[in-house]
């Protein structure tokens, strides 16, 4: 079987690292990772990359090290396919902008570069993304640090290189994982939308739907970061977009008709936060590399230190070894390595007439859900009794809202060891 095409969107943030590190750590016949095109949202866009550098830096010396040591060098996705790395939207559609600094640190991965600058690369990278040169150029540039060998530099926007990807590759064969906030996702869609719909399918991190959400009452990080870009990426789903796209952007509006309705597979919070990492378990898993001398152990436990002591400051019943990391984006991407397990189920209404709120003073960000158990109605035009289509058979969104994983439990576990054996 040929191995899974990947996208993965994303705002690198620390559960975003977790999630990239388990992409790469995979087998080079379980997937192919084309793209991971950066966004704003934990961070700033450019700290975002700066993260991933490092990230790829840490990864080359960990595979010396473990050459080195005799050990198997994994990372098999990496050195079978580099990857290109593109910079994309560093603000929101319409929206205040709000990072989550507060929890990843002002750098994204708790102050490393600053406690541990011995993994952060010099900045000789910077010239590969400088969309000043020659924008059409994607180069991967031989210089001293063997990071720079490990991607390939995209001068491009990161929506084009979305759209790039999906044009150079059959329809319906790459899955974009989107795990921040979807301004990429929103831009790609409203630049070229038949283009954009030749994905397999967008898995997404983001929304609350039953459970409260963890930047006000009802809304989750990605969805209150860009609702607008959020909302729009959901109208794809709908028979009809123009019954939920938002107004009030500055992005045209979708064609009145398109050749098909996208897929879009939701992971809230409902599900993302039941997957987990202890602090004990992190360290009964990192503590001997780290002794070993593993770059990457000791560059890993450094930010999750950080994340388990934010963790026990935010929540007062999380304490000691009990302390629990959510691995909300690695969660998307152990979906779109394993799509095939039968344990993977969506909630028993799905696919749902989900919408994000856009413009409420109390609610930006909300996942709605029509919860009124009425008759619907079959009509192309809203009624005095449907305002917003919401009962109409040809309107709405259709999400498919996932709702079971086949390791809920044992998912921490899974993570650790394939990013450190």
């Amino acid at each position: 079987m040929a191995p899974k095409k990947i996208i993965i969107d994303t705002d690198p943030g620390i559960d975003d690292i977790l999630a990239l590190l388990l992409a790469l750590s995979a087998d080079p016949e379980e997937v192919e990772i084309l793209l991971i095109s950066l966004t704003f949202g934990n961070i700033e866009v450019r700290s975002c990359l700066r993260n991933v550098v490092s990230m790829f830096h840490v990864l080359e010396r960990e595979m010396q090290w473990r050459r080195e040591q005799g050990r198997p060098e994994g990372f098999g996705a990496l050195r079978a396919c580099r990857p290109v790395v593109a910079v994309g939207a560093e603000d929101p559609l319409g929206d205040q902008k709000m990072l989550a600094d507060y929890f990843h640190g002002t750098d994204g991965l708790g102050g490393i570069h600053a406690s541990h600058p011995h993994f952060t690369p010099k900045e000789t990278w910077e010239h590969l993304f400088d969309p000043s040169a020659d924008p059409t150029v994607i180069q991967s540039v031989p210089t001293g640090d063997a990071a720079h060998q490990s991607f390939i530099a995209s001068k491009r926007p990161a929506h084009e290189e979305i759209l790039r990807v999906l044009r150079e590759n059959d329809p319906e064969t790459v899955t974009l994982v989107a795990v921040g906030p979807l301004t990429n996702l929103a831009l790609a869609s409203a630049e070229d939308p038949e283009t954009f719909l030749r994905v397999k399918e967008v898995v997404v991190m983001g929304g609350a739907v039953d459970q409260p959400g963890n930047v006000t009452p009802v809304a989750e990080f990605n969805a209150y970061a860009d609702a607008f870009a959020a909302a729009r990426v959901f109208a794809l789903t709908s028979p009809t977009p123009k019954t939920t796209i938002p107004s009030g952007t500055v992005l045209p509006s979708y064609p009145p008709t398109l050749s098909k309705q996208l897929t879009l597979r939701l992971f809230p919070l409902d599900i993302t936060l039941r997957h987990g990492m202890t602090r004990g378990q992190f360290r009964q898993a990192s503590t001997a590399l780290v002794e070993a001398g593993s770059p990457l152990a000791e560059w890993v436990s450094a930010f999750m230190a950080h994340t388990f002591q934010t963790i026990e400051r935010l929540h007062v019943n999380q304490v000691g070894d009990a302390v629990d990391l959510s691995l909300h984006d690695p969660v998307c991407v152990w979906y779109a390595l394993t799509a095939d397990n039968e344990g993977w189920k969506p909630a028993g209404a799905s696919p749902e007439d989900i919408r994000v709120e856009t413009t409420g003073q109390w609610t930006r960000g909300a996942c709605i859900v029509d919860r009124r158990h009425r008759h619907r109605i079959d009509g192309d035009e809203e009624s005095s009794s449907d305002h917003g289509h919401w009962l109409s058979v040809r309107a709405g969104n259709r999400i498919w809202r996932m709702h079971d994983s086949p390791e809920e439990k044992n998912f921490g576990a899974i993570l650790l060891e394939r990013i450190f054996h």
